[in-house]
């Protein structure tokens, strides 16, 4: 398998994984309409990725995988962090004045908005059972000498993804721009919070 093939099996991989719904998506996409700290947000969760892809390649998915403990602590604390953050999203979605896509009313700031970005990360179990144990798996089968083009090709996606999603989401700006429209962004987000929580909740338990 030659290096471009190698790129193509990381990128596709990687994109596969990060389409799917969750709390980071969320938070990106949120603050994507809000346009507050996009770059900040996006370069961050990019890195972290990136970050994260590089340590599972490097073997610490194995040592993730023969910890069980582990897993079930990241599950405990993410499960308690997603359920306080949909509740504060459903407490938005129900006051009479509601967020605006112009920055102004419940705007956070960069470090308060780089904090969630990392435990929206670092405290979801999901992350690590994807990204660290996932790919590195994957790219531990890649032939010798191939493992950079890989990683290189796994990174690549979330980048383009995050940068994506946090710029993209401002050709919706008009519709958010509606009050209403932001209630019903804030309880859905709450609710897939809750979901999320619920279900790493469940896992933790049922592993224990």
């Amino acid at each position: 398998m030659n290096a471009a093939a190698v790129f193509g099996t990381g990128l596709f991989l990687s994109a596969s994984l990060l389409v799917a719904i969750g709390a980071q998506n969320a938070f990106v996409l949120r603050q994507g309409l809000r346009r507050e700290h996009v770059l900040a947000i996006a370069s961050a969760c990019s890195a972290f990725d990136w970050l994260l892809m590089a340590a599972g390649v490097g073997g610490l998915g194995a040592v993730v995988h023969d910890n069980p403990g582990m897993a079930r602590w990241f599950g405990a604390c993410g499960a308690l962090f997603l359920f306080g953050y949909g509740v504060l999203a459903w407490r938005k979605a129900l006051t009479a004045q509601s967020l605006r896509a112009d920055g102004e009313g419940d705007a956070i700031g960069l470090r308060q908005a780089l904090t969630q970005c990392l435990a929206f990360t670092f405290l979801n179990p999901h992350v690590y059972l994807d990204t660290v144990m996932l790919i590195g798996s994957v790219g531990a089968q890649q032939p010798a000498g191939t493992a950079g083009y890989f990683l290189l090709g796994a990174g690549s996606a979330s980048t383009l993804w995050f940068f994506g999603l946090g710029y993209g989401a401002r050709l919706l700006a008009p519709l958010f721009a509606r009050p209403a429209a932001w209630r019903i962004l804030d309880g859905v987000v709450g609710l897939t919070m809750f979901v999320l929580a619920a279900s790493l909740g469940a896992d933790a338990l049922n592993s224990g």
